[in-house]
């Protein structure tokens, strides 16, 4: 075999491993973090504020009692829209990074594989 086609097939496996390869759940939240401090305030010492999120998961009662023991802040709704678009048979959930360990309760959410995204949520 050629060097060429050895080359090829090295590359068309590397390309479906990387396709299999789901993506990170880190990358579901689509907002920045790293203004964030450690109590999950943000902005100037004379203007901190909260970072409020959105996402969405199936309007189960076992779902959405699993994502009130992960995110003590979530506040659900069966109605509201929000920006992220609630469809039919979901809920919306709202929450805020002024927790305890709200890194890593952004993080075990965003794992979950029936949340698509987590989006900042700006209320106007």
């Amino acid at each position: 075999m050629s060097s060429t086609r050895v080359l090829l097939c090295l590359l068309t496996a590397g390309l479906v491993a990387c396709a299999s390869v789901p993506a990170p759940s880190s990358a579901k939240i689509r907002f920045p973090l790293d203004g964030i401090r450690a109590d999950g305030l943000s902005g100037p010492a004379s203007g901190l504020v909260s970072i409020d999120y959105e996402f969405c998961v199936p309007a189960d009662p076992r779902v959405l009692e699993e994502i009130k023991r992960l995110d003590p802040s979530v506040k659900i709704s069966l109605v509201a829209r929000g920006r992220i678009g609630r469809r039919e048979g979901q809920a919306l959930c709202l929450g805020n990074t002024h927790q305890p360990a709200w890194r890593s309760v952004l993080e075990r959410l965003a794992a979950r594989p029936d949340i698509a995204e987590i989006r900042r949520c700006y209320f106007e």
